[in-house]
């Protein structure tokens, strides 16, 4: 579901506000830290003390970040967008046969993740063909894990992608990525405690920088390299575990969101495509093709070294690049830097909705400067749509106007369709949360004999 934000862009766009408070973005405070993650059996074990338990087998999935074709998934799908619905009613919009839904649909309700609704039936109705089914969002649930440079979101999610719980907390401060791993899945396992009758089935993580096949991120703000987030998180938090790069996954997660039925129902039918641009805390983009997010193997693009020309209040340390421009840290500084008395972004947009001249021209600078990046990106790409996420532009409805221009102003197409995601400040929960989803969502039956 996103907003239409193309030259007919109208100042009156809103975005959706997260209910969760934000910690200040220059919060001090330092959470504790959970043990360092060690190798079984160390040199350093007490003599006499009892063997090292054995470990729980970690399952690590490359996620997909697509619309699957396999009939359990489309038939999955049809429930989630449809249901309850009835069989023949999903395979006319599916394509499968009838045959395919039958047996799609038992496996389904065999593994639990359907439920029929006898409630439902036409009366007169004899057999199970004639009984809806639906998804079953009673007993299954996923945890999403955005960690962001200063902000970690952990997020419980049911089989329909909604947010079912959630929390902040800052991004712990260790001396090592595996303690700082350890201590946000620590942080996770209390959280899902909440929820005892459930069923916990994948975690999914989003967080930026890149990610390999095995799960480990390279992260520069963050000083990782390699870090293996899958593992430790899988280790600590005990479930099959799916990695992402987040601009990618907030991608995935605006096709879960978005639906369109022809697009859904055979992704090979249409050619539709997106990028989806991103701007808070870093940038980033995505290109979705045909119901999947194209995944260069050497990694997500990178854009945030972009260069911005000439500014007139951002960038007041001259470096010369888009991230650290257009940041949210960026904000603060220049802000700072002009002789604002603020301490984080969000007193950045409350003085410029009270009015205040130079914070207004800040958040007016920073949405000249994103409009100029998203029409070179758009003509480079050429895309059907350019869906804007992130803070940088939910946050300041006010300035998408000017933010129009700029494409407007840049791009050599005469026209381009931009909208801006309605996630707004919930982006980095729905990112994690299409990840937490993936494997159930790509092949649910194969990804269920991981969760035992």
């Amino acid at each position: 579901m996103t907003a239409t934000l193309d030259h007919r862009i109208t100042s009156g766009s809103t975005a959706t506000r997260s209910t969760v408070t934000r910690p200040s973005e220059r919060s001090t405070s330092r959470p504790l830290v959970g043990s360092r993650v060690t190798a079984p059996g160390r040199a350093d074990q007490p003599l006499g003390a009892p063997g090292p338990k054995k470990a729980a087998k970690i399952h690590i999935a490359n996620p997909q970040l697509h619309l699957s074709t396999k009939p359990a998934a489309v038939v999955l799908r049809a429930a989630r967008l449809h249901g309850p619905v009835f069989r023949d009613a999903a395979s006319s919009a599916s394509g499968l046969s009838i045959s395919t839904v039958n047996r799609q649909v038992s496996a389904l309700l065999k593994a639990g993740l359907l439920r029929e609704r006898a409630d439902l039936a036409p009366a007169g109705a004899i057999g199970r063909p004639r009984l809806p089914f639906e998804l079953n969002t009673s007993d299954f649930l996923t945890v999403g894990i955005h960690i962001g440079l200063k902000v970690t979101s952990i997020t419980t999610h049911d089989l329909f992608h909604r947010v079912v719980g959630a929390i902040q907390i800052p991004t712990p401060v260790a001396d090592t990525p595996e303690q700082t791993l350890t201590s946000i899945g620590l942080s996770a396992k209390r959280f899902l405690s909440r929820w005892p009758n459930k069923k916990m089935l994948w975690t999914g993580v989003a967080l930026a920088g890149r990610v390999d096949k095995a799960g480990r991120n390279t992260h520069p703000r963050l000083a990782w390299e390699s870090a293996p987030v899958g593992e430790v998180l899988a280790s600590v938090i005990g479930l099959p575990i799916s990695v992402a790069s987040h601009v990618e996954a907030m991608a995935a997660a605006e096709l879960l969101l978005n639906p369109q039925a022809e697009l859904l129902v055979d992704p090979a039918k249409e050619g539709g495509s997106f990028v989806y641009f991103y701007a808070r805390e870093s940038v980033g983009i995505a290109f979705t093709v045909g119901g999947s997010v194209y995944t260069p193997a050497g990694g997500p693009p990178e854009i945030g070294h972009f260069p911005v020309g000439k500014t007139e209040l951002l960038d007041p340390t001259g470096t010369g690049q888009l991230e650290s421009t257009v940041s949210d840290t960026g904000i603060v500084d220049a802000a700072i830097a002009a002789g604002l008395a603020i301490e984080n972004v969000d007193e950045v947009h409350q003085l410029a909705a009270e009015g205040n001249g130079v914070a207004r021209a800040i958040l007016a600078e920073r949405a000249e400067i994103l409009g100029r990046a998203v029409g070179l990106i758009a003509d480079i790409f050429n895309p059907d749509h350019v869906v804007l996420g992130g803070q940088a532009f939910t946050d300041a409805p006010s300035t998408l106007p000017m933010l129009a221009q700029a494409v407007r102003e840049t791009s050599v197409a005469p026209r381009r369709d931009v909208r801006v995601s309605r996630s707004g400040a919930t982006v980095q929960q729905q990112a994690a949360g299409a990840v937490s989803l993936d494997a159930i969502y790509s092949d649910p039956i194969e990804a269920l004999a991981h969760t035992a």
